[in-house]
């Protein structure tokens, strides 16, 4: 096994692809479903599913994600990416070797399986959103389609070892704008003006002390911003601020209060400055929420050795959440360890870690 998913991994890792434009990718993954007891489903978007037909009356669905990140890779890697760049830094090639190296496994067992399968190859998972795109193409009905699995592999993690958690396991995501139109003037003359610099600090304050103090602790949370633009020269009074940030949540309730709230501080620096602010709050990725009644499930079957339940969720994003909102849905992490982050331009990991996803998925395959 490890031999297969290496030479996925290392064949994948040296073609990064970025967004839904993934037509060298697409193609190494047709290369290698072809001759398989599978029927090819392509939906679009360079997206590829393979339907494996057990005679079952249902079916399990499992997903990799297939772009990668436009960084110019440093790991010095015999492989390394050959597109200057780009580079597999999310570890999507040891999804998509772990996926390819399932689907061998799949074919070979195929009389033997209690479901069918459907492997879900998909695109856009760091810009757009790929997987609403599949999602709304209807397959999953029309395959009947019961649940869903997804691994992404994890540095913050052992070496080796899965985690998971029932409920919320990863941040809803949104992106957050406000516009402040004010009036310039002539520092000289500064009260002629209507400061856009000055209410963008108002906002900014207020907004941060509404997000930190007006919920509880246990609603995580991360409402911040990283990019403030205003202003032209040093001796103007600002016509124009631009504020750029993110907000994280997991539950509803969390989204709506600081939505709302962060919309009222702008309506009330507006009274109190003159200046005209707007605020918006793109639709972004929902939480990937784990299906609890399906954890516990794949808990009982696992055993406690079989995963690491994780204490608490963390506030990064994945389109995931799509297929869950969609059916019921696990996701897990792949402890890959070293000292390297996901998107560094140094991102490593053993390969042998991929054997105990391509494990996890067969077993899971008993729910």
């Amino acid at each position: 096994m490890l031999n297969r998913l290496t030479a996925h991994r290392r064949a994948l890792h040296r073609i990064p692809e970025l967004g839904d434009q993934l037509p060298e990718t697409r193609a190494y993954i047709l290369s290698q479903l072809s001759g398989l007891r599978c029927r090819i489903i392509e939906p679009g978007r360079d997206a590829v599913l393979a339907f494996f037909d057990a005679g079952k009356p249902a079916a399990a669905a499992f997903r990799s994600d297939m772009d990668a990140l436009p960084i110019e890779e440093k790991t010095g890697l015999a492989f390394c990416s050959i597109h200057p760049g780009k580079m597999h830094a999310c570890g999507h090639d040891g999804h998509m070797a772990m996926l390819l190296t399932f689907a061998q496994w799949v074919d070979e067992n195929l009389e033997n399986l209690p479901h069918n399968i459907l492997l879900v190859f998909q695109p856009a998972e760091e810009t757009t959103g790929g997987a609403l795109d599949i999602c709304r193409t209807g397959i999953f009905g029309e395959l009947s389609v019961q649940h869903i699995f997804g691994i992404h592999l994890w540095p913050a993690l052992p070496a080796g070892v899965i985690g998971t958690r029932p409920g919320p396991m990863m941040a809803r995501t949104n992106e957050v704008t406000v516009e402040i139109q004010g009036k310039s003037a002539h520092i000289a003359k500064w009260q002629q003006g209507t400061d856009a610099l000055e209410a963008g600090a108002q906002f900014l304050q207020q907004a941060y002390r509404m997000a930190e103090s007006e919920l509880p602790a246990e609603q995580f949370r991360v409402f911040r911003f990283g990019l403030m633009q205003s202003g032209t020269v040093r001796n103007a009074v600002s016509a124009h601020t631009r504020l750029e940030g993110t907000l994280r949540t997991f539950q509803e309730e969390t989204f709506r209060h600081i939505s709302h709230r962060a919309a009222e501080i702008g309506r009330q620096i507006e009274e109190e400055t003159g200046c005209q602010i707007s605020v918006h709050f793109s639709d972004g990725y929902p939480a990937v929420c784990n299906n609890p009644a399906l954890y516990a499930k794949a808990a009982a079957l696992l055993g406690p050795d079989g995963f690491s339940p994780l204490a608490e969720p963390v506030l990064i994003a994945e389109d995931f959440s799509f297929y869950q909102k969609t059916l019921p849905g696990l996701f897990f992490f792949l402890g890959t360890g070293g000292d390297q982050p996901l998107h560094s331009d140094r991102f490593q990991f053993d390969e042998l870690v991929l054997e105990q996803g391509v494990r996890l998925y067969q077993k899971l395959l008993a729910l």
